[in-house]
């Protein structure tokens, strides 16, 4: 009696929506890139257990661990609503790289939260909602970060490109993307974190950085929805964090000037960095500049070695899914 699901690596902000947009991505080759939960019955208490290639970096002990946290959460949900608490284990294969820009948080999270509804649907006859479940991953995403942000979670969990709204039911309404774009995401094998990338920020903005960030945000909308691939790449700059967050990524000003030479629609932070994402409608430019990325762009230690990786990815318009007994590592 168990469940896996599986949570997809998001880009925060966009570059033209900081805090209030996002995409799910996912890699071409079929590499699941993200995190996935497996929760089965336990016959004493809860546990947690945790795998996978990047699970040294998280704490050692269980319960400082936000999957914890997430079924404690849960738990505190069921009993609201009446529901008697099974007793599990959780085990997280942590494939995300921890402060990379690419949701990492929000992926154990996501893969926490709809693993356990998924769990409760199948084996007790009780869910919750996609809004309720979408915003407990948001209170867990603030616990991390400090603020209380959608932009990875959202379409970590429902796919596609989210702009976060201030209806606090809807919480995320899906935009229409260009399916013949390739991001190429970049990460260079270093750690960022989101408090720090975020207090490197300027407590407030000048009048027409607010126009500006309003005006490209509001045509990127806009030319999403009349299929305007060309004014929606124009429009597609970060008014709001990259100008004081480039400073900290070794490389990125370097490969953003060789990556626009060369002809990308856009490039930017993902998330609060240093993953560095370009975009092109073009297969053969993909590939070339998932190549100059990877000779270029990724950081090595002394031992000529590197935590890194380059991926080129798609729109993941599906987010968080259940896997078969056989896809999952646990």
């Amino acid at each position: 009696m168990s469940v896996s699901v599986f949570a997809p690596a998001s880009i925060g902000n966009v570059n033209v929506g900081f805090d209030v947009l996002g995409v799910a991505v996912k890699p071409i080759d079929g590499t699941l890139l993200g995190d996935v939960v497996t929760v089965t019955h336990s016959n004493s208490d809860d546990q947690l257990a945790v795998i996978g290639h990047f699970a040294n970096k998280l704490p050692r002990d269980a319960k400082e661990n936000i999957v914890w946290h997430c079924l404690e959460l849960f738990n505190q949900q069921l009993a609201a609503n009446n529901q008697a608490v099974a007793k599990v284990k959780l085990t997280l294969d942590k494939r995300m790289p921890v402060g990379s820009g690419l949701g990492s948080s929000a992926c154990s999270v996501v893969a926490a939260i709809a693993g356990l509804n998924e769990f409760y649907r199948k084996y007790h006859q009780f869910s919750f909602s996609e809004q309720a479940q979408l915003k407990m991953m948001g209170q867990m995403e603030a616990k991390i970060s400090g603020s209380l942000h959608y932009d990875n979670v959202a379409p970590c969990f429902l796919g596609g490109m989210q702009l976060m709204v201030p209806d606090t039911e809807v919480i995320a309404r899906n935009l229409p993307q260009f399916d013949d774009c390739y991001y190429v995401m970049a990460y260079p094998g270093i750690e960022v974190s989101t408090k720090a990338a975020r207090d490197i920020l300027p407590s407030s903005y000048s009048r027409a950085d607010l126009i500006s960030f309003g005006q490209n945000l509001a045509t990127f909308v806009d030319a999403c929805h009349r299929s305007d691939k060309a004014e929606a790449f124009a429009v597609m700059k970060d008014i709001v964090a990259e100008p004081y967050r480039q400073s900290i990524l070794p490389g990125y000003s370097e490969a953003v000037s060789y990556l626009k030479q060369a002809g990308c629609l856009t490039v930017g932070i993902s998330g609060s960095g240093p993953t560095l994402f370009c975009v092109t409608d073009n297969a053969d430019k993909a590939k070339a500049f998932a190549d100059w990325l990877n000779e270029n762009y990724l950081q090595t230690s002394a031992d000529g070695s590197t935590e890194g990786f380059v991926h080129i990815c798609q729109v993941d318009s599906q987010g968080s899914m259940s896997l078969p007994a056989n896809e999952s590592s646990v």
